[in-house]
Parts: C-alpha cells; structure tokens; sequence
C-alpha cells in the first residue's frame, strides 16, 4: 500500500509541475518574432487572393480592320489566384498564341465552344485557325515575368508581358 501512495503522489506532483512550466511559458512571449502586420501601402499593391476565380481582361487578337492589332499587351495576376482568361480571334488571320505562362501555372482547364480540356499540364500553343474564343482557366502558382506573342508576327506588335506578383 505504501507504494500505491508513493506512486499516486509522484504522478500527482509530476502533473502540478508539468503546468506550472506551461503557465510560465504562456506568460513568458518576449521571445516570440511576431510577423509584421501589413500597412496600408502592402495591401493596395497585391490584391487579396480569393476562393473564386477571377476574370483576366480579354486578349483579343486582330479585328476586322486590322489583322495586326492588339487590345491589351501587359496583364498583372496574384500568385494563389485563380483566374479565367478569354483570348479571341477577330481577324481572318490564322494566329499560334504561345505563352511561358502555361509553363508556370496550374492548369485547370481549356474550353472551347463549351467543350472543356482537362490536361495534366500546360499546353505549348493556342491555335485559331479561325475566329472564336479559347477561355483558359487557371490557378497563378510562381511569381515572375512572363511573354506571351504570336511569334509570326511578333515584330508587328503582336506581344505582351504577363506579371505574377
């Protein structure tokens, strides 16, 4: 019986000391690196990431005036970000819309006329061999600077910048 006592005893203070060094610690937060809060001037600079995907301004390539021309050149994304971008054909030019973004991004699908590609990877082109619309969905991963161009027709304008941040 004795060591009955003496066991319930030691485990007793063994408990009482266990969270008396808990409570010290909770206490004791001098040591701790407490991560920046972001100001004003972080937040309006990268946008809020969101479950939801986000429209990219349509990329439309030539018009009917003209073959050559360009809506948009440069796009900014947020890393995490989904998004969904439109990229049309209005001309009667045959365009390979190449891209390192794909390269870069998790891919999620392609459709086309409603009917969707699912891959487990980026594609190495967009070819319109006529007018229309591909909408590429995609989730922005890496950060960086990336080209898009219709390499045929590049040195007539036909190129941009895409930016992760």
């Amino acid at each position: 019986m004795t060591n009955y006592k003496s066991l319930a005893l030691a485990a007793f203070l063994s408990i009482v000391v266990a969270q008396s060094f808990a409570f010290a610690q909770a206490d004791d937060d001098d040591d701790d690196q407490a991560a920046p809060k972001p100001n004003a001037e972080t937040q309006a600079k990268t946008p809020a990431v969101s479950r939801a995907s986000k429209n990219v301004p349509e990329l439309i390539l030539g018009s009917k005036t003209d073959d050559f021309s360009v809506n948009q050149k440069d796009f900014e994304l947020v890393a995490g970000q989904g998004y969904r971008w439109k990229i049309t054909s209005a001309a009667g030019l045959e365009y390979k819309f190449v891209t390192d973004l794909f390269r870069n991004v998790w891919m999620n699908q392609i459709v086309i006329h409603d009917l969707e590609v699912h891959m487990n990877g980026g594609p190495a082109w967009l070819e319109f061999d006529a007018p229309g619309t591909i909408n590429v969905q995609f989730t922005a991963v890496r950060p960086g600077e990336y080209t898009w161009s219709v390499p045929d027709l590049a040195d007539k304008g036909m190129k941009g910048k895409i930016t992760i941040k």
